[in-house]
């Protein structure tokens, strides 16, 4: 008994989209080929979206798994798998859609609730599987609905809390489903209308303005607001003017506030009444219209040398009768000067600051703009210094000056002059410094400084500051007469010379030994010095060197030179001398004792002379 699958086949009956609640059928049909007539026995397997949902055996070849009432969770993609002895055959994928869901149901745990409280629904899609998504609508009169969408992955029912804000007289809710399928998202039904009636606790505040219009400056604005509510306890009753609180009342059913009207009380006004999480709000536009312009403050002069005369003149175009007051300002609060629309003084410097006035009609205070007033003292004659404080610089190096004027308003504007040269403009307080970084060697005076500031007196002028530019000691060198060998008890002379450099110059001398030794020094106002050492000795044999050093602190040292002392000429002939008789004086006496010894030689035999 051989046999083999062909294929296996699967199909839908009546077709692969359905309505819901419509009978379908899946059918599996396996083509086996057999090498004889025998019978076998097929076991049927049908999955859907990979898991199983119906078994059969049969000795058939066809097999088929019906559903009677078709919902949309049969949706998905069905396949069917074919086992006989021990053999397998797979159908390819088939997708199913069973169009529409079933209606969902909708239910609200209160049919009756105030403003301010919460009222919980839940819907409910009875013969569907998750993943659902449900949106719930609030529906008012007038109005478009409210969706709120709510994603279920595990469960057929959603729940949703609502707010029931101030206004919401009747509400109906409803809500639907959708589900994801293979072209895209299908909705369900709307669900039943769930009615909820809402309660008041209290009703919108009443705003109440006197006079309701034609308000003008100087008018006395009364507002009024209240509310009715069915217990007052618990109940606010807030009074704004934009952002800003005005006035406020607890557990009572109205508020009174009252002003003085200005323009700037222009603007919105609000009556907030709250109760717990309950807020209702009425708006009323307030317009006052101007009873006079703001004032305005004439001055004489607003920059002025001090002890002139200062002129202040307050006044309101189109109106000669008012209350002025001229007042000057502070930190600390304003001061006032005179109860006048005119004043006028002798000023000082103390004097300089900021003015306005006042004026007062019907119990409306208007305030001008501030007009700024600059008193100035004249600057005193500047002093030009050098920041270090002693008037010369090393050439190459930086020249800073300082300008200063002990007296005068600021601010002063400061020039810098090199000869007849501008090098700077400085507008500081009471000094200014210049930086010149262009030394030369003839740079030795010429420079001052200008003062001056708003003061008609004009400008003061400095002395002229002459600087004394320092030239570094350049190339020292240091020679000797005689030079190199020099006789026991002789003279020397010693000549230390630079190149270049300012005078005085510090000469010094040394001896180079295990430790420097300094041998003379000197100040000379000259390029040169000389030092004279006397009766030079043995021991003065050695190394030799000078160190030259001016203001410009750098010590510069010259090469060195080898002095050896050797022994006089006579001092060499005493000794040849003294060597020559000690050499005659040592014959002699070997003579002498030749002799001796041969006279004594004469009275014995001749081999003893011989």
């Amino acid at each position: 008994q051989v046999f083999t699958f062909n294929r296996v086949e699967i199909k839908v009956e009546p077709s692969d989209k359905v309505k819901n609640g419509a009978p379908v059928s899946i059918i599996c049909h396996a083509d086996i080929s057999k090498n004889t007539y025998f019978q076998l026995k097929h076991n049927f397997t049908f999955l859907k979206d990979g898991k199983l949902v119906f078994m059969t055996m049969s000795d058939k070849e066809d097999a088929r798994y019906a559903i009677p009432v078709a919902k949309s969770s049969d949706t998905g993609e069905y396949e069917c798998r074919v086992n006989a002895d021990g053999k397998m055959g797979f159908s390819k994928t088939i997708y199913v859609w069973v169009a529409g869901m079933t209606k969902p149901i909708l239910t609200a745990d209160k049919k009756e609730v105030s403003e301010g409280e919460t009222v919980k629904l839940r819907c409910e899609l009875p013969e569907e599987v998750p993943p659902l998504e449900f949106i719930f609508r609030k529906i008012k009169t007038n109005s478009e609905p409210i969706e709120k969408r709510v994603p279920e992955q595990n469960q057929n029912f959603s729940e949703m809390e609502y707010y029931v804000e101030a206004g919401d007289n009747i509400l109906q809710f409803d809500c639907f489903g959708k589900r994801q399928v293979k072209s895209g998202w299908e909705s369900s039904q709307h669900s039943n209308k769930t009615l909820v009636t809402v309660k008041e606790p209290f009703i919108k505040p009443t705003l109440i303005i006197k006079p309701s219009n034609n308000i003008t400056e100087g008018d006395q604005i009364e507002f009024e607001c209240s509310t009715v509510a069915a217990q007052m306890h618990g109940i606010e009753i807030i009074f704004q003017k934009n952002r800003t609180i005005l006035n406020s009342v607890r557990d009572k059913k109205f508020l009174r506030y009252s002003i003085l009207a200005t323009q700037e009380d222009s603007g919105e006004y609000l009556c907030k009444v709250e109760q717990g999480a309950v807020s209702k709000t009425t708006k009323r536009n307030v317009f006052v219209s101007e009873l006079f312009p703001k004032p305005t403050l004439y001055a004489s002069m607003t920059q002025l040398d001090e002890s002139k005369d200062l002129i202040l003149n307050c006044s309101i175009n189109g109106l000669r009768r008012a209350n002025f007051s001229i007042l000057r300002k502070s930190s600390s609060g304003d001061i006032l000067l005179k109860k006048s629309r005119i004043l006028a003084i002798k000023v000082n410097v103390n004097d300089t600051g900021s003015y306005t006035c006042k004026a007062e009609v019907k119990g409306i205070i208007k305030e001008s703009k501030p007009v700024r007033i600059s008193v100035y003292a004249p600057v005193s004659k500047p002093t030009l210094s050098v920041v270090s404080g002693s008037p010369e610089v090393v050439l190459g190096k930086p020249l800073q000056l300082i300008c200063h004027s002990v007296m005068g308003t600021p601010p002063i504007t400061f020039t810098f002059y090199k000869g007849d040269e501008i090098k700077k403009n400085v507008t500081n307080d009471t000094y200014a410094t210049f930086l010149d970084e262009d030394i030369g060697l003839n740079d030795n005076g010429g420079y001052k400084c200008d003062a001056r500031n708003n003061h008609s007196s004009g400008v003061k002028t400095s002395n002229i500051l002459n600087v004394t530019v320092i030239v570094p000691i350049r190339d020292a060198s240091l020679g000797s007469v005689p030079y190199g060998e020099v006789e026991v008890g002789s003279d020397t002379a010693f000549l230390c010379s630079v190149k270049e450099g300012s005078w005085p110059i510090d000469f010094k001398f040394f001896k180079k030994t295990d430790h420097e030794v300094l041998l003379h020094e000197v100040r000379e106002y000259s390029d040169r010095t000389i030092w004279h050492k006397k009766t030079m000795k043995r021991r003065d044999t050695g190394t030799y060197y000078c160190v030259a050093s001016n203001r410009a602190s750098v010590n510069v040292r010259s090469r060195p030179i080898t002095i050896s002392v050797i022994l006089a000429a006579w001092q060499k002939g005493v000794i040849a001398a003294f060597v020559l008789t000690a050499m005659a004086g040592a014959g002699a006496v070997a003579l002498w004792w030749f002799l001796r010894k041969k006279k004594k030689a004469k009275g014995p035999s001749m081999e003893m002379s011989g």
